[in-house]
């Protein structure tokens, strides 16, 4: 068991049954007679945690165990156990009513998940004053986890698609989360999202999404294209100012208090860096799940801009003067970040079996050639992904100095 402490990445997790009293009862299967002591020697799982989904019996057993033991001192009620979610990794999550509320389990096989940087990143998320769940108990060597509930409402749930600058004041608070965010930052605390990450990332566009997925075989010529795009833009966001960046910063991971009052809480940020400022902001407003009007797109960025300048966060360059000149690296960053996701997407799909992530592919085309449209420098990438994908060429203008 580790002390208590902060730590994130507590799903969506939607309204769940009530607890069937508030009384100490036993957990067999039937009329689930009995105590804890002898259900926890018991081969037989009793239905509410088979009902869970175990490929492993062994793990469901040890999960018993584990939530019957933490049952008394947490106050948990383990029969109202049920399935929260499920992510793109090995992780599962569960909601158990308690006392109090309710709270979320964690379920990260300690062979496949590594939780350690969750609750680091956790901990640097409470010191600077955001709203992370907390950890109430932590088995590290089974991977089980106890956490503090911020809610079952995200911020995405929250806003409409279609409803365009209707979306401002939800957006503006996920801007009150970001600024202190990378505002505590501080080098050295966090691993380097440096050149070879970036480059071990942009290789997931090659490796998975163009041949796996499309199943194109790029010549000597386009390879040298693509290598060439990559090259720029590497170097275009290695340039950037470092901050803390959360890597997955989007409505989905932002989640709204039952009584919508107070910060947003923040999930799924274990993955964090130290790198570009001008990463987060373009994974919130260009979403990997829908795509905002421009119009939002761009008030929120000013805003965005408006504030960092003044915090001083934007001190590079012409950045603090010049909104073009911050906005271009912006896209650079997006541009990174779409050809990424892209061949993740279509990893997930053909490797692990999650049909479900392919159907956004054609939005980060769109991103994809709708940035390079705008630089001369990134013109032979689009004509590249016009002929993977089939497409006519659209140029078109960069804020400021084209690139």
């Amino acid at each position: 068991m580790r002390p208590q402490g902060p730590v994130g990445k507590v799903p969506r997790l939607g309204p769940g049954r009530k607890g069937v009293d508030g009384e100490t009862r036993g957990l067999g299967m039937g009329e689930q007679s009995g105590n804890y002591n002898e259900l926890s020697m018991s081969p037989t799982l009793p239905t509410f945690i088979s009902a869970l989904g175990w490929p492993d019996p062994q793990r469901a057993q040890a999960f018993h165990r584990w939530l019957l033991s933490n049952a008394s001192p947490q106050g948990l009620e383990p029969e109202s156990v049920r399935l929260a979610s499920a992510d793109a990794s090995f992780r599962r999550y569960f909601r158990v009513n308690a006392e109090r509320g309710s709270r979320v389990i964690m379920d990260a096989p300690p062979d496949k998940e590594d939780c350690k940087p969750f609750v680091h990143v956790a901990g640097l998320m409470a010191q600077a004053g955001l709203n992370a769940p907390q950890v109430l108990a932590w088995d590290e060597a089974q991977g089980f986890m106890l956490l503090s509930d911020l809610g079952q409402r995200t911020l995405m749930q929250c806003l409409d698609e279609g409803a365009g600058s209707a979306n401002l004041p939800r957006f503006k608070q996920a801007l009150d989360v970001l600024l202190p965010w990378q505002g505590a930052s501080r080098a050295g605390v966090l691993p380097a999202y440096d050149e070879a990450v970036l480059r071990r990332e942009l290789s997931l566009f090659a490796d998975w999404y163009v041949a796996q997925h499309r199943g194109v075989n790029l010549s000597g010529d386009q390879q040298a294209v693509l290598q060439g795009a990559f090259d720029a833009i590497v170097r275009h966001n290695l340039a950037a100012p470092k901050v803390y960046v959360h890597r997955d910063f989007m409505p989905r991971n932002l989640m709204v208090s039952d009584d919508d009052q107070g910060p947003l809480g923040v999930l799924d940020f274990q993955d964090a860096l130290y790198g570009p400022i001008t990463y987060d902001i373009a994974s919130l407003m260009r979403d990997a799940f829908v795509s905002w009007d421009e119009e939002l797109v761009l008030d929120v960025s000013v805003r965005y801009w408006e504030r960092a300048r003044s915090s001083g966060l934007l001190e590079f360059e012409d950045w603090a003067q010049d909104f073009g000149a911050f906005y271009r690296a912006v896209e650079w960053m997006g541009l990174q970040r779409h050809l990424k996701v892209a061949g993740i997407f279509a990893r997930l799909t053909l490797r692990d079996g999650k049909a479900k992530y392919l159907a956004d592919a054609p939005r980060f085309i769109g991103y994809i050639r709708s940035t390079a449209s705008r630089y001369r420098e990134l013109l032979p990438l689009l004509r590249l992904i016009d002929a993977i994908e089939g497409t006519t060429p659209n140029v078109g203008i960069a804020f400021g100095r084209v690139g």
